[in-house]
């Protein structure tokens, strides 16, 4: 898989998991737990696709 496409790929999973949260954030019956483990998420690829982008040639 190329950089492009796996970037892609980690951004369209980022923008799915910020749409879930959203969802759970506005049901006051959803685990907390859930919320957490979400943003966790969330934040993991955040940060893989800020490295992939800061050393584009170690992928």
């Amino acid at each position: 898989m190329s950089l492009a496409n796996h970037l892609e790929t980690l951004q369209r999973k980022h923008g799915d998991i910020e749409r879930e949260l959203d969802e759970a954030m506005l049901h006051p019956s959803v685990d907390d737990l859930l919320i957490v483990r979400l943003k966790r998420r969330k934040l993991a690829i955040k940060d893989e696709i800020e490295k992939l982008k800061a050393n584009p040639t170690h992928h």
